[in-house]
């Protein structure tokens, strides 16, 4: 991971309100929710919902799709372990360390988004 993208990240997940939607997208797994059900859950009005999953989406640690009417989103993991993965390489003495997230774990494949 290249460090612009590192920093991107870390910028978009340094504030309350965007650490909290990604935690929540995280832990729903690969089905995502949709954008009601973020704002409904964490108490984010619409409005600013919004303007929080733009910031996450640049940083590339959401992505989004149509289903009928709603807009679902859903966490990256491979951005997600990629950064992990940066933020950990030298720890242990320069022993590889592995990510929090595997794709076991996530129920998704590793090259997946």
């Amino acid at each position: 991971m290249e460090i612009k993208s590192v920093v991107t990240a870390l910028a978009a997940l340094a504030q309350e309100s965007r650490l909290a939607v990604f935690r929540l997208l995280v832990q729903t797994g690969p089905e995502g929710l949709s954008a009601g059900k973020i704002s409904e859950t964490l108490g984010i009005p619409p409005s600013s919902l919004s303007f929080h999953m733009k910031e996450l989406a640049h940083a590339d640690l959401v992505s989004s799709r149509q289903e009928s009417r709603y807009v679902i989103y859903s966490a990256n993991f491979r951005t997600m372990n990629e950064l992990l993965g940066f933020l950990t390489e030298n720890c242990c003495s320069g022993k590889p360390c592995k990510p929090t997230a595997t794709s076991d774990c996530a129920g998704i494949e590793e090259t997946q988004a």
